[in-house]
Order: structure tokens, then sequence, then C-alpha cells
């Protein structure tokens, strides 16, 4: 790996933002591919972070503070990504569904499938089924991330994946689960394609469903 390469990818590691930024913009300017920046640099650190969380020698702070810088290279890359016609390793909508108000862990997996490359549309929280029907039609993702972090809002995962089966495209998309309360049993039960207990595993999973 070029040294300015390897230079983004320890400060994604420990998640220095303005670093990060700088050293994308130098290593743009040095004429390094930004392909290569993208997957050796920034996805390269976003798998190392992974590894790291899943060996417990990180935490969710360390997690999002990495993604967040991670987000803070790939926005100055995003452009050039585009003209050079780097194509995104698949693209996923994701969101908290119907009644539920909890961001972290939802916005920490777009922030680690956007980190494996992926293109993210982010629908937010509170996010009725037939809302995620509409930007399944709109958008035409290849996968679809519903989260829950409470039990009395878990049935509206069940009702998302009736509203995609009505709306016609729940064959179009792979949909993966997840959040505190949801189990591989339940993701099973509703008839979801997968379940991931945290950020690290999603992106696992969503590479293993495409």
């Amino acid at each position: 790996m070029h040294e300015l390469l390897k230079t983004v990818y320890d400060d994604v590691i420990n998640g220095d933002r303005p670093a990060v930024e700088a050293g994308v913009r130098a290593a743009m300017e040095a004429g390094q591919p930004v392909g290569s920046i993208l997957s050796e640099a920034l996805i390269g650190a976003m798998k190392e972070v992974g590894e790291r969380f899943e060996r417990q020698d990180f935490y969710v702070p360390e997690m999002l503070v990495a993604a967040r810088a991670m987000q803070a290279g790939l926005t100055i890359l995003k452009p050039h990504l585009v003209q050079a016609g780097v194509p995104a390793a698949g693209k996923v909508v994701i969101g908290t569904v119907k009644g539920d108000l909890h961001d972290i862990g939802k916005s920490l997996v777009g922030m680690m499938m956007e980190g494996a490359g992926f293109e993210v549309i982010d629908l937010g929280t509170d996010v009725g089924p037939e809302k995620f029907g509409e930007a399944v039609r709109t958008h035409k993702p290849q996968l679809v991330g519903l989260s829950a972090l409470l039990t009395t809002t878990m049935q509206n995962m069940k009702a998302t994946l009736e509203a995609l089966e009505d709306l016609g495209v729940r064959d179009q998309v792979k949909v993966m689960v997840g959040g505190a309360p949801v189990t591989d049993v339940f993701a099973k039960e509703i008839g979801a394609d997968g379940y991931a207990p945290d950020a690290s595993r999603a992106v696992t999973l969503a590479k293993s469903l495409l």
C-alpha cells in the first residue's frame, strides 16, 4: 500500500477526521487513483475497525468515531468516484421502522455499509411500511435494512415485509433486520432474509446476501 494511503488508513482507524480529509486530498493530488483510495484506505480501514469490534478491541464509540472520519473522506471522494465510474458494491435502503425513533444503531449500520463501498439511502426513523415500499420502487436497491430497538415496534418489521409483498417488490430485494430485541428466530418467523446482531456483522451479512 502506498504510504499516503497507509496514512489515511491509520487516520480512519484512529478517528482523526481532519487528518483523513487532508490525507484524501493529498493522495488525490499525488495522483493516487480514486478507486485505490476508496478500496485500500477507506474500505480497508473500516474492515479493520469491524474486525477489532468483533474481537472487542473496539466498542461502539470507537467504531462511530472511525466511521465519521471515513465518511468525511468519502464525501471528498464521491464526485470523483462517479466521474471515474467506480461502481458501488451494491445499493441498500435502511431505516428504523414506524413508531421507533432510535437512530444510532441504524446510522452506524449505514456508515459501516458506506465504509464497505455500498451506496446507502437512509430513510431515517419512524419509517412507515409504505415508505419502504416506495423507496424500493424509486431507488431499486438490492438490499433493505430494517432496524427496531423496541419490542413494541418489532411487529412493524413484519408489516413492512407485508407491504413490500403487497406492492409486488418483495422478490426484488433481500431484507435484513436488526436491533436490540430482534433475534435470528424472529427474523425467520417474519420471513426476512437475514439478521445481524451489530453493524459490523450487518456488512458481512449484506455481502453474503448479494
